[in-house]
C-alpha cells in the first residue's frame, strides 16, 4: 500500500469495510470474522478511532504471534503486512470475504453493519448455511405440514394457468400428488415451504409474518383505511390488486367514437409488478409483512430483505440476470405466467411508468430492506401556479412535458419575450429544481428533472 493510499483511508475514515484499532484485542479478532462474513474489509492496526496515528511496537515475532491467534480464533489466515506512516508502524491485516460462511470467532459469528461489528442472528446464520449448501428458504422442507394442508382449489387454478401459458403443461390425468413430486415441491413426501405459501389452506399458521399490509394515509400520521392481506401468495397479489383497483382514481379519454380508455391513476400493470416481485422475493426469514404506504402524492412499497449480492440499485435499473431470492416461488410464478425468467420486472416498471408520463420510481436499499417509490404527475397547473411560477413558466413547463423539452429560442416563441427573460426564467426554473439542462451552447436545452419531489417554492 502505497502512502497516498494509506493517507487517503485514514481521512476517508471507518466504514463497512475498513476499520481502526490500536490493539489487536478481542473487538479485533470478531472484526476480522465480521468481514469475512460480510463483503471482506480491512483492519488497520496502531489506529485510534478517530483517524489518528498511534503506532505499534514489533518485535520480531509478532506478526506470526499475531497470525496463529487470528487463526486459533478464526481458522483463517489473511494478510498481514506491516506499513511505515510517517515513522509509526502501523499492521494492515487484509480480509477477503469468504467463500464459506459463517467464518466463526470462538464459536460466534459476526456480521459487518456500517462501521459495527455486530453478532450474527439466528436468521443470519441460517440464511449463511442456505448460501453454503446452494440451497434458498423456500426450498428447505416444510415438517409440520402434510397434503391436507393444501386447498385443492388452489391446485387446480394453477393447473390451469400453466395450461393456458403452455410454460409447464400438466396432463388432466396426473393426480396433485405426482403434480407436485413432478414440480418439486414434494421432496421424498414431504412438502417444501414453497408449497405451503403457493397452496396451503392457511399459510399463515406456518408463516405469521407472509403478509401484505397497506394503508392509506392523508399525512405521515393520519392513516383513514389499512388492510392486511393473507392468503396464498398468489391471493397476496390478487387482493392487493383489488385494493387498488377499488381506490385508485380514473379517468377516461376517447380514442375514437365510441371506444374510450381508461387512465388509472397508476399504472395498473406497474403496481402488479411491484406486488408479484415482492412476494417471490422477499426475505421470509424476516419477521416483517411486506408494507405500502399509500399517500397523496406516492405509494411506497418496502420489501423485507435487501438486494441479493453482487446486484445494486444502479444495476437493478439495467439489464441484469434474474436471480431469485426463493427459486421454487419464482419457477412456480413462472410456470403460471406472472414473471419472467429474464429479469425484466424492474424494466417493466419504468416502462409502464413512462408511458403514464409519471415521473421514474425511486428504488433504495435501507432498513434493511428494498424501497420502492411511485410518485404522481405533480405538474399540473393548479400546483406549478402554487409554487410561485408565472404564466410564462407553467406554460413552459407544460410544453416540456408534451414535448420532452425546449430551447431559449422556443421559450421566446412560445411566450414572446427577449432573450434575457427567457435565459432568467429558465434559470429560475432549473433553480427550484423543475427543469434540467441538457448540452451546451447551441444545443442547449432544457428537459424535466426526474425528481419533480425535490421542487421547491420561492
Amino acid at each position: 500500500m502505497t502512502q497516498e493510499e494509506l493517507e487517503k483511508l485514514l481521512q476517508e475514515g471507518e466504514s463497512e469495510v475498513v476499520e481502526f484499532k490500536e490493539n489487536l484485542d478481542n473487538e479485533a479478532l470478531e472484526t476480522i470474522s465480521a468481514f469475512a462474513n460480510t463483503k471482506g474489509g480491512m483492519l488497520l492496526i496502531g489506529v485510534r478511532d478517530d483517524g489518528t496515528v498511534k503506532g505499534i511496537t514489533l518485535g520480531k515475532e509478532t506478526l506470526r504471534d499475531w497470525a496463529n491467534r487470528i487463526a486459533q480464533a478464526t481458522h483463517m489466515n489473511p494478510q498481514i503486512s506491516m506499513v511505515d506512516y510517517k515513522g509509526e508502524a502501523i499492521v494492515l491485516i487484509r480480509v477477503l470475504e469468504s467463500p464459506m460462511k459463517p467464518v466463526p470467532c470462538r464459536g460466534r459469528y459476526f456480521k459487518r453493519v456500517g462501521k459495527s461489528t455486530r453478532r450474527m442472528t439466528e436468521e443470519d446464520l441460517t440464511r449463511a448455511v442456505l448460501d453454503k449448501v446452494g440451497m434458498t428458504w423456500d426450498e428447505v422442507v416444510e415438517p409440520r405440514a402434510t397434503l391436507d394442508d393444501l386447498d385443492p382449489e388452489q391446485l387446480r387454478r394453477f393447473r390451469s394457468l400453466c395450461n393456458q401459458k403452455e410454460r409447464r403443461p400438466i396432463p388432466p390425468n396426473e393426480d396433485d400428488r405426482t403434480v407436485l413430486e413432478k414440480l418439486g415441491l414434494l421432496r421424498e413426501g414431504e412438502l417444501l415451504r414453497a408449497a405451503v405459501l403457493l397452496f396451503g389452506k392457511d399459510p399463515q399458521r406456518f408463516y405469521p409474518s407472509a403478509r401484505v399490509k397497506i394503508g392509506r394515509f392523508r399525512s405521515p400520521t393520519l392513516i383513514v383505511d389499512d388492510r392486511l392481506i393473507g392468503g396464498t401468495l398468489f391471493d397476496q397479489v390478487e387482493n392487493t390488486m383489488l385494493y387498488f383497483r377499488e381506490r385508485l382514481q380514473t379517468r377516461f379519454e376517447f380514442v375514437g367514437e365510441p371506444a374510450r380508455e381508461v387512465i388509472w391513476e397508476y399504472p395498473l400493470e406497474a403496481l402488479r409488478e411491484a406486488i408479484t416481485n415482492a412476494v417471490c422475493h422477499r426475505d421470509y426469514l424476516d419477521t416483517g409483512h411486506i408494507q405500502v404506504w399509500w399517500y397523496d402524492d406516492r405509494i411506497v412499497f418496502f420489501n423485507p430483505g435487501g438486494l441479493p449480492p453482487p446486484l445494486s440499485v444502479e444495476q437493478l435499473k439495467g439489464p441484469h440476470p434474474s436471480k431469485p431470492r426463493n427459486r421454487k416461488i419464482a419457477e412456480i410464478f413462472y410456470y403460471a405466467g406472472l414473471i419472467e425468467q429474464w429479469g425484466r420486472g424492474i424494466q417493466k416498471i419504468l416502462d409502464e411508468c413512462a408511458d403514464a408520463n409519471l415521473p421514474e420510481p425511486e428504488f433504495e436499499e435501507r432498513m434493511g430492506g428494498l424501497w420502492l417509490t411511485f410518485r404522481q404527475d405533480i405538474l399540473t397547473e393548479d400546483h406549478l401556479r402554487s409554487l410561485g411560477l408565472n404564466e410564462r413558466q407553467i406554460k413552459a413547463v407544460l410544453y416540456v412535458k408534451e414535448k420532452g423539452s425546449i430551447t431559449n429560442r422556443e421559450y421566446r416563441q412560445v411566450n414572446s419575450v427577449s432573450n434575457k427573460t427567457a435565459y432568467l426564467e429558465l434559470n429560475d426554473l432549473v433553480q427550484r429544481g423543475l427543469l434540467v439542462q441538457e448540452g451546451t451552447g447551441k444545443s442547449l436545452r432544457y428537459a424535466l428533472s426526474k425528481s419533480n419531489a425535490k421542487v421547491t417554492e420561492r
